[in-house]
């Protein structure tokens, strides 16, 4: 057995017991049953009680030592840890993609010894890992960060933007951008007010499972987000990522209404208050809406990266005290974005510490926490009272989208009438629509007779 594998204390002493090797194949007779697969190797700070197996679907399981009776070997081939990279194949005939990475493991592999992920980002590593990528694109790579996504912020999105403006200009025919999910749509948000008018597509993607699982998403995901970015017709800056929950077809959210709504499933992403832009697939581009932004054959993009970084969202709750208000005011915050209750309320015991915020210099915008919908703050009384002292009305922007853009605004201006001109006048990319449109908000609720037979037919 390899000095390289990780096992120690108890685990080591089974695996030596049985014969047993890393990298065979095996079946494990145990006391709840025979389990056939590979054993793997396991993270040098994982504990000596278990050995793991690569079941034949792919899924991984820990077997207790305890529980062991026998292993047979069955067969033995080391893995390579190595991603197997070829020279990317260029065609004159395909278009020009950069794929600029945040640190996000779009392809990658497990180093399980270590537990570590080892990512594939050269053009040869890609190829070696996603040969279709050829077919679909010229493919040129640049790594800017290596962040997990929690870790980007308001620099890493200026230096992002810009890298997207030189790319543009040196003649790239598409963008994709490799990103974490769990912030996405913060970056999909700036990006949209910070790359205005671009010319060609601006394709955000991820993967919610990792490359080495048998459910990953992250080849398809690549793939179609390199074929939106080359061939497709919307030049804007776009979330491309799983729509249903099988993989048949990717869904392009607009960068303003996306929004990360479950944690583990494949298709997380939604639009709010709208409907997606499009839909891809590795070989085809289909539009969903009939307005958006059309690509085009000149370099002419607007790259706008002034930010103020002195802003923050206050999720409303029932019995905030108003010393959470004072205190921003006290740390030097210029702009309140709140994900207000209902139609945009907040408790009587804000409204001092909001006027003298207010009276202040501090911007103060009203979201709602209902996600879908508009703050419709003239309604009732607390919206009025609100409106009066100069809390301002953020109508149907996500709270995400409003603070991004709050943060981009006040880098112009503190005035306040500018402010709210950039706020709520200026709409570059749809961060407030006219209207929310029938199918804006669809939500199936488990249960119902008509939802069940509904699911019955397209969920197998």
């Amino acid at each position: 057995m390899s000095e390289m594998s990780g096992y120690k204390g108890r685990a080591f002493d089974a695996l030596k017991a049985h014969s047993a090797r890393v990298w065979a194949k095996v079946d494990i007779e145990t006391t709840k049953g025979v389990f056939t697969g590979i054993i793997l190797p396991r993270a040098e700070q994982a504990d000596d009680l278990h050995v793991v197996l690569k079941l034949n679907t792919g899924y991984n399981i820990g077997i207790a030592v305890e529980n062991i009776k026998s292993i047979k070997e069955l067969g033995y081939r080391e893995a390579k840890y190595k991603i197997p990279e070829q020279e990317f194949p260029y065609d004159d005939s395909r278009k020009n993609v950069t794929l600029l990475g945040t640190g996000g493991t779009i392809a990658s592999r497990l180093d399980y010894r270590t537990g570590a992920v080892i990512p594939a980002f050269s053009p040869g590593e890609l190829y070696g890992a996603v040969p279709e990528l050829a077919d679909i694109c010229n493919l040129k790579t640049e790594k800017l960060f290596g962040v997990f996504s929690e870790n980007m912020s308001w620099e890493q999105y200026r230096i992002l933007a810009e890298a997207i403006g030189r790319e543009i200009n040196r003649g790239a025919d598409g963008i994709v951008i490799g990103h974490g999910t769990d912030t996405m749509h913060h970056t999909a948000a700036a990006l949209s007010f910070m790359v205005q008018d671009s010319p060609v597509p601006v394709i955000m993607v991820g993967s919610q499972r990792s490359s080495d699982r048998p459910s990953s998403d992250a080849a398809f995901n690549l793939q179609c987000a390199c074929n939106a970015s080359a061939n497709g017709e919307i030049a804007e800056v776009l979330v491309c990522m799983f729509g249903p929950t099988s993989d048949s077809y990717n869904l392009l959210h607009r960068g303003t209404r996306v929004r990360k709504m479950h944690s583990s499933y494949r298709s997380t992403f939604r639009t709010l208050s709208d409907i997606p832009v499009g839909m891809c697939t590795p070989d085809s581009v289909s539009p969903i809406k009939k307005v958006f932004k059309r690509r085009r054959n000149d370099r002419n993009v607007k790259i706008d990266t002034a930010y103020d970084d002195r802003v923050t969202i206050v999720y409303y709750y029932p019995g905030m005290k108003p010393d959470i208000i004072d205190s921003l005011v006290e740390r030097g915050y210029k702009g309140i974005v709140i994900a207000g209750t209902g139609l945009g309320h907040v408790n009587k015991p804000l409204y001092d510490p909001l006027r003298r915020a207010i009276d202040s210099g501090v911007h103060v915008y009203m979201t709602v926490q209902t996600m879908w919908g508009f703050a419709q703050m003239y309604v009732y009384d607390t919206g009025r009272d609100l409106l009066d002292m100069g809390v301002q009305s953020a109508d149907n922007m996500t709270p995400e989208c409003a603070y991004i853009k709050l943060g981009w605004a006040l880098g112009h201006s503190h005035d306040h009438d500018d402010v709210h001109k950039l706020m709520v006048e200026d709409i570059i990319n749809d961060e407030i629509t006219e209207r929310e449109p029938p199918d804006g908000y669809l939500v199936f609720q488990g249960g119902l007779p008509e939802i069940e037979e509904y699911l019955s037919k397209h969920i197998k």
